[in-house]
């Protein structure tokens, strides 16, 4: 090999090694030990678009929660390795970026984000009603600065332009197949719209129907109703909330005073915040020392349940602040894996969607659910008299297998 094309050689080499060692490749990030797989839900960014370091690439929905995908480290994006709407498995290949190099001028708020060329007059766009891009094919076909001769109207043409001019009726022919197509449209739309509409369930819906399943399946569930005044608590509540909420700038509810009552009454009943594990449905009871309360929270793609930990610890402002934490991170889909594992007790309450009285399903392992529903202004008696008072409907499914009547009803009578 001669000089010359030995050093062709080693350039070219050199350029490959260079380029090998400059494209970095994005993989799915480790998402929890239960979670293996997810589906990548979107791309926040295109091809060619600059990226900072741990900004957000991509989106990927997994039965509990969404997971981000960041930038390892800054750089251009040249290439995805995967669809939106693919399965993909931790550790898999998804994005390749080439590192470093400067972003676009104008900062980084342009990045990623230049504007899309104008469509030309030729191309249809979704601003553009249909008949405008006729009426401009139209003109640009029509011989304006040509000598053509424009063809002259039909027989029926000028007929229905004179009709027209002098307002008279158009020939009963038109007249006749106006009132036909009238007919049949009027026919077509007699009992309203039939269509029908197909979507996929996302991966967390999925997961939801399966633990709701799985729990009617395995648990014994029971549900055991009580009637609660409300009075002295909606008292308690109105007395304090304006002080509270000065000087801790904490809104207090009434979901602290309902955990707070269970914490108590599970003193009496440990069952209550016990479980059934073991091979072939359980055959092992385990007693807890803690309470872990589950909250319910309702967010658009699906019921979570964050858990407030060790929540025997807490007074009244704490238990309210973990839980408006909680629901506010579970609003702004937030949560972690770590929010929602575990929880001994749960607590649903259906009240502030409006339900008066519902049988809550038990979140498995877990060994019962308490459902709080609305408020409503009922007579009762009194001490003999019929008065006004806010009532409420609480519901506590349970496990049969663990709890009894006698258990359960006393729980509620305990705590209420």
């Amino acid at each position: 090999m001669t000089p010359k094309r030995l050093q062709h050689f080693s350039q070219s080499v050199s350029s490959y090694q260079f380029r090998t060692y400059a494209e970095k490749i994005v993989k799915v990030p480790q998402m929890a030990e239960s979670i293996t797989e997810g589906t990548l839900k979107q791309f926040s960014k295109q091809v060619g678009d600059y990226v900072e370091q741990d900004e957000e690439i991509a989106t990927i929905e997994t039965d509990k929660i969404d997971v981000s995908v960041n930038a390892p480290e800054s750089g251009t994006i040249k290439e995805f390795l995967v669809n939106e709407e693919d399965t993909v498995t931790v550790g898999q290949d998804i994005v390749k970026m080439e590192p470093g190099g400067d972003p676009p001028s104008g900062g980084r708020e342009e990045a990623g984000q230049s504007p899309k060329e104008s469509a030309s007059r030729d191309q249809e766009t979704a601003s553009q009603p249909k008949g405008e891009q006729e009426q401009q094919k139209t003109e640009d076909i029509s011989p304006k600065s040509s000598g053509e001769k424009m063809p002259e109207p039909s027989k029926q043409e000028k007929v229905s332009q004179s009709s027209q001019l002098n307002n008279q009726e158009p020939p009963k022919k038109q007249q006749a197949s106006s009132s036909k197509e009238y007919e049949t449209r009027k026919s077509d739309s007699a009992f309203g719209s039939r269509e029908e509409r197909r979507v996929k369930m996302n991966r967390m819906r999925l997961r939801i129907s399966e633990r709701l399943k799985q729990s009617q399946n395995t648990a014994a569930s029971l549900t055991t109703f009580n009637e609660v005044d409300m009075s002295s608590l909606m008292d308690l509540r109105k007395l304090y909330k304006d002080e509270i909420l000065k000087k801790t700038g904490v809104k207090l509810g009434f979901m602290s005073a309902f955990s707070r009552a269970c914490i108590l009454a599970m003193k009496d009943l440990p069952a209550v915040n016990a479980s059934i594990e073991g091979p072939n449905g359980g055959d092992t009871i385990v007693y807890r020392d803690y309470v872990d309360i589950s909250v319910a929270v309702a967010t658009e793609k699906g019921l979570v349940t964050p858990v407030v930990r060790n929540a025997e610890s807490l007074d009244l402002v704490g238990i309210e602040q973990s839980i408006a934490d909680l629901g506010k991170k579970a609003r702004d889909n937030k949560l972690t894996i770590e929010d929602m594992a575990g929880g001994t007790f749960t607590i649903s309450n259906g009240g502030v969607f409006g339900s008066l009285m519902g049988t809550p399903i038990i979140n498995l392992p877990q060994t019962a659910v308490l459902g709080l529903h609305a408020i409503k202004e009922k007579p009762v008696a009194i001490d003999g008299k019929v008065e006004i008072r806010p009532m409420m409907y609480l519901a506590l499914t349970y496990d049969h297998r663990l709890l009894d009547g006698r258990e359960a009803v006393t729980f509620l009578v305990k705590a209420w």
